[in-house]
This record gives structure tokens, sequence and C-alpha cells, in this order.
């Protein structure tokens, strides 16, 4: 992604791209076109090679098997293995792409996500005149697997940041963790780490005839326990290696480790692929230890159920208390005329040409609340109102010709009260520009939230005047 990338567009590919190789347990050799997409269209899959060319969308509920990958199946047509370039897709910012293949399953290539991020560079990317709505994850959503021993959380964050833990019982791999704070990272820390297999694991595979890609260089080979001269004889036919042996460390030498820490990291792409599946486009921490492919789609459909319930909360703003203000009370000052006990604005977590947020922390100890109503304190709509008046002036003033500014209400329509205003509560100020401000005139959508329950709402218009 450069400089220029900007993050809360959608944007599709450029050109049309594509690869060729052969699907790792089929064997079959395919051919994947990536192709532009509309805004809003998504990710979602076509199979050339059958009648009709039918499209299976990438989402959660259409999995069908997590034994080997990510299948997809509608109406009885599957695609396999669909995690990595799911993963590419995610990692290289595109939104809408439309996904050919004339086969079951994607190629396996080298087992990583790096050679479709190759192709999707190649391709490059175009922004695309649509929002990118961002679904911000506003509470913990948990999903527990006693029996794998799996645990997957989402947590509140500001970007889509993942974390991965693995714990095979395995002496070579030990306890491994990856962590990525930004998909910024993903091309150079996450795309080129690749698929890892047991080699009990692999041995069963090639009894039972489903690896049959060919050449299966394309995963690291954990070797934990004794190899025996059959089964050396046996992989080096396999890996069409004169010899096969356990390197130091207890991996087979089929190939080198890109990092030391691979495996934990190609982990963590296929929870990138695998929430995909979601549908939408999410801010929040993930957190999953020992994840699979079968957890991973599970962990998806909570969080898309999550979602569709509360998609009206969708542009609930985060407060992290942590993170540090736009402006804090002193520079409001500067801004604003207003002062105690009439300044309703701790401080400014968000702004931009279009939209601000304010914070107040309402206390006890606010005037107003001696008479309102003595033995059971309500903060009046009245003030809660003007505090998001006084959010707004600073937008507006924001936006201005640089000069010393008030401003005067012109009018207050829809206005709402939703629920009450109580000491200790945190007022979440969010206020939107409805229009471009012309002859200093501002309309703004004003909304009040305490936690992600919106407290008040109303559409304000104010003036402008410049002081002389």
């Amino acid at each position: 992604m450069d400089a220029n990338f900007n993050p809360d567009k959608q944007h599709t590919l450029a050109s049309v791209t594509s690869i060729s190789g052969t699907g790792l347990h089929s064997g079959i050799k395919v051919d994947m076109t990536l192709k532009p997409a509309n805004a809003g269209f998504g990710f979602q899959f076509q199979r050339v090679d059958l009648p009709g060319q039918p499209i299976i969308k990438a989402d959660c509920d259409l999995v069908t098997d997590t034994s080997r990958g990510t299948t997809l199946e509608d109406n009885g047509t599957k695609i396999s293995t669909v995690e990595h370039i799911l993963a590419a897709l995610v990692g290289m910012g595109v939104d809408n792409c439309l996904i050919e293949i004339n086969g079951p399953e994607i190629p396996i290539v080298d087992g990583s996500s790096e050679p479709f991020v190759e192709i999707i560079e190649e391709a490059g990317l175009v922004e695309q005149d649509a929002a990118k709505v961002w679904y911000t994850i506003d509470t913990n959503i948990t999903h527990y697997d006693e029996k794998k021993r799996v645990e997957m959380v989402v947590m509140p964050a500001i970007e889509y940041k993942v974390t991965t833990l693995i714990d095979f019982n395995s002496p070579v791999l030990g306890t491994q963790h990856a962590g990525l704070k930004t998909m910024r990272d993903f091309k150079a820390e996450i795309a080129p780490c690749r698929t890892f297999v047991f080699l009990h694991e692999l041995e069963m595979l090639l009894q039972h005839n489903l690896v049959k890609g060919g050449d299966i260089n394309n995963a690291i080979v954990i070797v934990d326990k004794p190899i025996t001269a059959e089964a050396s004889a046996r992989l080096a036919k396999a890996f069409n290696k004169e010899n096969i042996e356990v390197k130091s460390g207890g991996y087979l030498n089929n190939l080198e480790l890109r990092f030391p820490n691979e495996p934990a990291r190609h982990k963590l792409l296929d929870v990138i692929g695998d929430l995909a599946l979601i549908g939408f486009p999410i801010k929040g921490h993930i957190i999953a230890s020992r994840p699979g492919h079968s957890s991973n789609v599970e962990f998806a459909k909570l969080i898309k159920q999550y979602i569709k319930k509360n998609k009206h909360l969708k542009n609930t703003p985060i407060y992290d208390p942590n993170q540090a203000p736009v402006f804090n009370s002193q520079q409001i000052e500067k801004t604003l005329p207003h002062r105690y006990p009439f300044l309703l604005v701790d401080k400014i977590i968000e702004l931009t040409d279009k939209h601000i947020v304010g914070i107040k922390n309402v206390t006890f100890n606010e005037p107003f609340f001696t008479g309102h109503f003595p033995g059971n304190p309500v903060m009046p709509g009245v003030l809660q109102v003007e505090a998001l008046a006084q959010t707004g002036g600073i937008l507006c003033i924001n936006a201005m010709p640089p000069g010393e500014y008030d401003t005067y209400f012109l009018k207050i329509d829809n206005c709402k009260f939703k629920q009450k205003v109580v000491p200790g509560d945190t007022m979440i100020l969010k206020m939107e520009l409805l229009n471009p401000i012309r002859r200093g005139i501002c309309e703004m959508r004003g909304t009040v939230y305490v936690g992600n329950k919106i407290a008040t709402e109303a559409d304000l218009m104010a003036q402008l005047v410049k002081r002389s």
C-alpha cells in the first residue's frame, strides 16, 4: 500500500491478472484470473469450467469443509483452499474482485500468499468512488472450543490487527506467536509464510493418495519422531529429491525457513483469509490461540451475526482513553469562547473536514446537578445539545479561513432524547457535516453516545460570525 492509499475508500484491481498452478490436494492444474469488480461486489469465485459458469460468494455461511483448507460450496458447486488468495486480497487492500478459476481448487503455488500478492501488485489498485464501511467491534466477542483447546477473541481497536499463538505439544515447534499490528505490514511480514504439516500427517495423506499436487515442496514439514529409512525413501520419491533428511531443529530438508516463527505467521495468514468470509471489513484486534480453519470459520460466523444484529451501530465512535487527543481542554479554549461552567467539551479525539468526535466526562460535581434533580441527578437534554453544538463549532471553525469566530444557533430539528445521561457517564459527541459550509452556515447531524448506545440525536444549524 502506498502513502496515498485511502483505507476509507473501496478499491479494486486496475487491470486483469492471472496465475496458474496445481491444487495441493486435488493435483489438478488450474488457471486463476483476478478481475476488477464494481464497488460493493466483495469477493466472488466463478467456476468457468462448469456449465453456466456458476458464482460462489466468499461467505462463511457457504463453508462446507475445513479438513484440509477452507472449501466453499453453493448449489453443488465447490471451490477449495480459498484462504491464501483471500488473505492476499485483504492484505493488499482490495475490496472487490472476481476470481475466475477453471478447476475445483485454488493453486497452492509455494504454500503462501506471496505469489498472489505479486500478481495483485502487477495489476495495480484503483480507488473507487465509494466509501469503505468499516464495522467497528465495540465489545469482546469470544469463541472457545474446549475439545480442540482453541480460543479466539476480537477486542475493540482503532485498526484491524491480528495476534496468533500456536502450541501443538511439539518439541520442534514449541510455543510460537506472531503479530500483525497494521495491514500495511502484511506484504513483508505475513504474505511469504508457507503452510506447514507434521510428518505423520504427511505420511497419512500420501498413503491415502490425498496430496496429489505433484510438487509438494510448498510446505514446511515438521519431524516430531524418528524417521525410518523406508519412510525417508518414500518421502524422497514424493519430494523428487535424492535424499531426505532432518535438519537440526526438526524440519525436513525440503526447504529453508523464511522466518524463525514462520508456522505461527502462516496461521495468522490463514486467520486473515478465513475471516475475509465475514463479508464486512472490521476494526478490531483478533487474538487467536491454536487457531485452525474450522475454528476460524465458526468465529467468522459469530462476528458476522454480531455485525448483522448491530449494523445500526456501525458508525459508533470508539473511545480509547489511551489515545492522545487531537485537542485537549486548553486547546479547545483557544478555539471556543466558552468557559467554566459552560464549556461542555473536555477533549477532541477525531477531526476530519467532515466530522468530529468530542468527549465530555459527566461528574457529580457539575453545577447543574444541584438543581436538576436533587436526589436524582440527570443531565439536562438542552445541555447535551449544547455540548454537541460546541463540538460542532470546533469542526466548523477549523474548516474556515484563519480568524476568530463565534457560532450562533439558527435551528434545531429532529431532536430526540433516548436515554438518560447521569454522573459517571462519558458522553461521546459526534457531529457530521450534512452539506458543505456556505456563507458561514453549517448544517450538522449530531449524536450523543454513552458506550454504544445513543442517548441523544439532533440536526443542528448554526452560523459562524467572524469577530471584528
